[in-house]
């Protein structure tokens, strides 16, 4: 395989270019490391591609980057870059998300139009394009009504995804993740502040009565997801990765506890804009298609996520 990582610096961009390498892949990772968190966090993420002989790293936007020239003899394209956040995703920063997600989705998508031997492009889309008005578990037929700005920009880009395969046939495949965890997961994200603070004994935001559920996903099992997709994803589809398992905060709370042994300590806030109440995948499609089922439950996972954070604060 010969493939192309958009975003290979991020979180599960660093964990699947990892991944690939190892499995003997030569792999050209792009990222413009955003400013949405510290780079060296997202230098470290990459410490180990960069020692490869297999592994060349550009560092571009997308919008920026010689396209065809990255393209050129590119066998699959992963493609993980994008602004993450909900939160951060309404007013003027949104411009940041036209520009991050769909409008660098558009430039590599018409670039690979001019690709005959891409074998599959495997996009990164969100449970986020779902919204609150449809039934559990959620299905990849269900009406998609975004209460997010970063959904709608996850659900147009996925939609451009479409719309170049059955005008272009360029062989995509989206995959709607459910809440990824695990080492190297993004600073901003739940898990990292949960665990991070419960080492330093700092208190614990809890926004809302802590009875909002999410289907939590392991990394490894995403990054498993995309390398099911890149061979067995059927072109024009989309697939929900889930980790197996519908969780509220509070419950989650309660595994931190018996992982690190320390109480957690709680502070209540308020409810926030664009936050979905209940996330549960349907995978069955996956399972169906790629052979995808989820290996690592919630304990093992934030017990990972905890030793990981452990090891570098």
């Amino acid at each position: 395989m010969k493939a192309l990582v958009t975003g290979c610096a991020g979180f599960i961009g660093s964990t699947l270019t990892d991944r690939l390498l190892a499995d003997g892949a030569d792999v050209i990772g792009v990222d413009c490391f955003t400013d949405y968190y510290a780079r060296d966090a997202k230098e470290r993420n990459l410490s180990g591609a960069v020692q490869q002989p297999r592994f060349r790293f550009v560092e571009s936007r997308l919008q920026d980057a010689d396209l065809p020239a990255l393209l050129a003899d590119r066998t699959h394209v992963f493609h993980l870059a994008a602004q993450a956040g909900v939160r951060k995703s309404w007013g003027r920063d949104f411009a940041i998300y036209t520009e991050n997600n769909i409008e660098a989705t558009q430039r590599l998508l018409e670039a690979a139009t001019a690709m005959p031997g891409l074998e599959r492009l495997v996009y990164s889309s969100s449970s986020s394009v779902y919204g609150d008005r449809v039934q559990m578990p959620m299905r990849e037929d269900a009406l998609p009504e975004p209460v997010s700005p970063y959904g709608v920009s996850k659900l147009a880009a996925e939609q451009l995804c479409y719309l170049y395969f059955a005008n272009f046939n360029v062989p995509t495949v989206s995959l709607r993740y459910f809440t990824v965890y695990g080492p190297r997961q993004r600073p901003d994200m739940a898990f990292h502040k949960f665990l991070k603070a419960t080492i330093t004994g700092e208190a614990i935001n809890v926004y809302g009565d802590g009875d909002q559920t999410r289907d939590f996903t392991f990394v490894s099992d995403a990054v498993q997801a995309n390398v099911l997709a890149a061979t067995r994803g059927v072109p024009g589809r989309v697939y929900n990765i889930g980790g197996g398992s519908r969780v509220s905060v509070n419950d989650v709370l309660t595994t931190i506890e018996r992982v690190t042994g320390s109480r957690p300590h709680i502070h209540v806030d308020s409810a926030q804009k664009g936050d979905m109440r209940h996330t549960y995948a349907d995978t069955s499609r996956a399972r169906e298609d790629l052979g995808y089922a989820p290996t690592v439950g919630l304990e093992q996972g934030l017990a990972a996520e905890h030793q990981w954070l452990t090891g570098i604060l």
